[in-house]
């Protein structure tokens, strides 16, 4: 979650116009005599794939977000460069599958409906003074402010997320991220070079350790929420209802604004067009590790997955099955086939993102690639929306 920036806007007033083909006839244009008959049987199969991989996506998660845990365990038990570079490695691994559920939002699900964690999980960006020491504050932060935080536990921890202000964030990946690398105050690969000892012989150390051990407790916490509504064969959770819909059409019309939010006004808008028309890198997802490269490419992915109806487990396994592309062919198969090229053409454009993305922002070939990236991932959400119109799925994106 991020907050609404001018440059956000400024994207939107861009890039909005293709949206409205899409969910208006012009006046002049000849009315369809019909809109096309959705397949039903199709549309719960896909609705049905599109659970196990949801499921599946949020399994991985959750099983990463324990070994992040245990890592994070043992350093707290035995501090150590050794022990904490092992827990910014299990971080960056527990992002991988997060960073492909991020097209299972926008539509008022298990994620971010009135009851959704996905600010507690995911919310940036992060202002690293809420939580702990900056350059040139060493006391400020909950961690160094035993005076009103006498007590660091999970619900102190997450009534101080978002209070007083958007970007007070302290709970989720990136608050983890923070207390695991520090701040990033060079620029260049690498990230921040938070030292070990912060754990054992600086000031508050012992606050610190309990925050970030209270902060991965919470995150299992809450991932491990979003997995049960999405658990199969499970009366009464989200999942029951979703896939036991008596409109499926409805329901693929959510999937669709999912994956077409994330892809244009999320991932291409706030996560790329604005860093590249602000050049800070408080504008990179992950800026504290230098892995916002790799969140371009599994965002990128979430899309792929739900659009191509497959997903690839972190044992290698795949989950896979009816697709969107199978029903958009029914509707139209030589528009489906030029979307079909133009989500594998974003795959290249984000694989081809460098690292540390900082760099990318500010040199040319950098901008220049992610550019490509804003281009096609506009495009693609247009086409997709473009052929949903045909079966009368009418899509005005916020």
């Amino acid at each position: 979650m991020k907050k609404i920036s001018t440059s956000f806007i400024l994207f939107l007033l861009l890039f909005c116009s293709t949206l409205f083909v899409s969910s208006c006839k012009d006046d002049e244009e000849e009315e369809q005599d019909s809109e096309l008959t959705l397949d039903e049987n199709q549309a719960n199969s896909f609705l049905s794939n599109y659970a196990n991989i949801v499921y599946a996506s949020y399994e991985d998660s959750y099983n990463t977000a324990k070994l992040l845990d245990d890592a994070i365990q043992a350093f707290a038990q035995n501090p150590s460069e050794a022990t904490l570079e092992a827990a910014k490695t299990a971080w960056k691994a527990a992002r991988e599958p997060y960073g492909q559920t991020e097209s299972y939002r926008f539509y008022g699900g298990p994620i971010d409906g009135d009851e959704g964690v996905e600010g507690l999980i995911n919310a940036w960006p992060l202002d690293e003074s809420y939580i702990d020491y900056v350059t040139g504050n060493p006391t400020i932060g909950i961690i160094n402010n035993p005076t009103d935080f006498p007590t660091i536990d999970k619900q102190v921890l997450m009534d101080a997320n978002e209070q007083d202000g958007e970007t007070n964030i302290s709970t989720g990946y990136h608050a983890i991220e923070f207390l695991l690398w520090g701040q990033d105050v060079t620029l260049g690969a690498g990230g921040g070079d938070r030292a070990f000892t912060d754990y054992t012989t600086a000031d508050n150390a012992d606050r610190r350790t309990t925050y970030l051990l209270t902060a991965s407790s919470l995150l299992l916490d809450h991932l491990q929420f979003v997995l049960n509504e999405w658990t199969p064969n499970t009366s009464g959770n989200y999942r029951d209802s979703f896939e036991n819909s008596s409109n499926p059409k409805s329901r693929l019309l959510e999937v669709l604004v999912g994956v077409a939010s994330l892809s244009k006004g999320e991932l291409a808008g706030e996560r790329i067009f604005v860093a590249l028309d602000e050049p800070d890198r408080e504008n990179e997802h992950s800026c504290f590790s230098d892995n916002t490269d790799r969140d371009v490419v599994t965002n990128a992915l979430a899309i792929d997955n739900v659009y191509f109806g497959r997903y690839t487990r972190t044992d290698g396994t795949t989950v896979s099955g009816t697709s969107i592309s199978d029903i958009f062919e029914l509707a139209d198969t030589e528009k489906t086939a030029l979307l079909d090229a133009k989500m594998n053409e974003t795959m290249v454009n984000v694989n081809a993102v460098q690292n540390p993305f900082e760099t990318e922002i500010v040199e040319a070939d950098g901008r220049a690639r992610l550019q490509a990236c804003v281009t096609s991932l506009t495009e693609q959400a247009d086409m997709i929306l473009e052929i949903a119109s045909l079966y009368g799925i009418n899509i005005e994106l916020e």
